[in-house]
């Protein structure tokens, strides 16, 4: 496979999955201001905002028209959803002959209700049910890629950057609730309450499926355990990490690439960490070492792809 067709099909779905990240984190954020005091309702934009790397808009970062404007239209703002979805419809333009037909008109569909649409029309409407279109729209396209696209070296590829994209996003969402919460001094007020850590599961889609394993019973340190090691979540870091692995295999496999082993070696190292992970080991040595480790290890991965599958090498005869 072509190295810039390897990169266009991975970095459609890299796009994509921050597209629906973003559009989970505004609806919750948005649906869990019905039960906030002003003051609580700034502290989890402020959080919100933390996790994806933004900044805070310039009318204040408690907006919540304001926040949702910068991370849904905003051109500029590399993380917004249209950047993403436009972005991921260019990826895929470039591709088409690798895409099924299917897949190409639902990414398209995406970015057209995205010009279609507008922050004070939806404000207008029902911003929820646009933050759920568009997830929708993204979960769409994740199935047409599966029931139409031959799963060979360039449908892991599309596998290797959805599950690199999740496991950091995941694990910086994590970090940003966890932070206030265990460096809180002992006798202070707890630094967040049980509708952060439903939050928290409902901002990954995991809610009832922590139900069924732990009971409505919300504890930090178990919602901590099933964010991060359940090997049967989807939305975990260790589903993830299983899942990169695999495709970094097929990849190897697929392509015979010499250089590939760092890769490879890379994504066993990262999945080898969380099989053998405890969650009160984490939390005692420091949960944030260790979900920035986590988001290094997933940068560490991206650049291993690059060179082994996507850099050209420099010729030095030709340089010198």
């Amino acid at each position: 496979m072509l190295s810039r067709v390897a990169d266009s099909l991975y970095w459609m779905s890299r796009y994509l999955e921050r597209a629906e990240h973003t559009a989970r984190l505004i609806a919750v954020g948005l649906n869990m201001m019905l039960d906030q005091a002003p003051h609580t309702t700034s502290l989890r934009w402020e959080r919100l905002l933390a996790s994806l790397r933004a900044y805070p808009p310039p009318s204040g970062s408690g907006d919540a028209y304001a926040i949702a404007s910068m991370l849904t239209f905003d051109t500029s703002n590399e993380g917004s959803i249209f950047f993403c979805i436009a972005a991921a419809r260019e990826n895929a333009r470039q591709v088409r002959e690798q895409i099924s037909s299917e897949m190409w008109e639902q990414v398209n569909r995406l970015y057209l209700n995205m010009r279609r649409s507008s922050i004070d029309a939806i404000w207008q409407g029902e911003p929820l049910e646009f933050y759920h279109d568009v997830k929708q729209g993204v979960h769409l396209f994740q199935g047409i890629t599966d029931a139409t696209m031959t799963h060979g070296e360039g449908w892991q590829f599309i596998q290797v950057g959805r599950y690199l994209e999740r496991a950091s996003l995941t694990a910086a969402l994590i970090d940003q609730h966890f932070r206030p919460y265990l460096e809180a001094p002992i006798d202070a007020p707890l630094a967040l309450d049980y509708i952060d850590w439903v939050g928290l599961l409902k901002c990954c889609t995991a809610f009832e499926a922590y139900c069924k394993v732990y009971t409505a019973d919300v504890q930090p340190e178990s919602v901590a355990e099933f964010l991060l090691l359940n090997a049967e979540g989807p939305r975990s870091v260790r589903f993830a990490a299983d899942r990169i692995q695999r495709s970094m295999q097929a990849i190897a496999q697929a392509t015979g690439t010499r250089s590939a082993g760092r890769a490879e070696r890379l994504a066993g190292r990262l999945r080898a960490a969380m099989d053998y992970g405890q969650v009160d080991e984490i939390i005692a040595e420091s949960m944030h070492s260790y979900l920035d480790g986590i988001q290094r290890q997933c940068g560490a991965i991206h650049g291993a792809i690059y060179q082994a599958y996507i850099s050209y090498p420099v010729d030095t005869a030709l340089t010198s």
